[in-house]
């Protein structure tokens, strides 16, 4: 049996996430990923079952790598303009430095992987971000609402920005950056609609 060479490995999930973008899940085989990866397909083997451990073990890799830099140095106690700051500090700051990983982890939203990947994500966020929420209510800083409710209002935004930043244009095939200036504009408008 050969032995798993933890380099080989590292290069096989940068050059999946790579494929995975270029071409998606359909076109996304074994063959291509060796391929890419200059090693034969059986040394795939040794490390991933089938494509689709592949694909899973590599997602939920990506999922947990983001979601951790969006949660560091998080804390529930947070005032809610503070926490809600802290979140789009982070979340733009791991969204930027990850655009590959970000557009796997949006195709893996929509596919058949998405139920086991997103499963823990979802968990580890609402315990968090639950909590906050709470607190935030309960302090009367702002009012109840769902779940789906505040994540679209507190985050739909900055998820655009950061889309039309990785792409380099916006509406209508503008270019765009996103400065700092248009971050923190956009992020005072999202407060202003959540206070009461």
């Amino acid at each position: 049996m050969r032995i798993r060479d933890v380099n080989k490995i590292e290069l096989v999930k940068e050059k999946a996430v790579e494929l995975l973008v270029k071409v998606g899940f359909e076109g996304f085989t074994m063959s291509k990923l060796a391929k890419l990866c200059n090693i034969s397909v059986a040394t795939l083997y040794i490390y991933y079952k089938d494509k689709d451990d592949l694909i899973l073990q590599i997602g939920l890799e990506e999922t947990q790598k983001l979601s951790a830099m969006m949660l560091e140095g998080f804390d529930p106690n947070f005032t809610f303009e503070d926490g809600l700051r802290h979140q789009w500090k982070h979340r733009a700051k791991s969204m930027l430095e990850n655009p590959l990983s970000c557009q796997v982890i949006e195709q893996l939203r929509t596919s058949t992987y998405q139920e086991k990947i997103f499963e823990s994500m979802t968990e580890t966020f609402k315990q968090t971000l639950g909590v906050f929420m709470d607190r935030a209510v309960a302090k009367g800083e702002i009012d109840l609402m769902p779940m789906e409710t505040y994540w679209s209002v507190a985050f739909g935004p900055l998820y655009a920005l950061v889309r039309f930043h990785n792409e380099g244009r916006s509406i209508g095939g503008r270019p765009f950056i996103l400065t700092d200036e248009i971050l923190w504009a956009s992020f005072n408008l999202v407060l202003k609609a959540f206070k009461k």
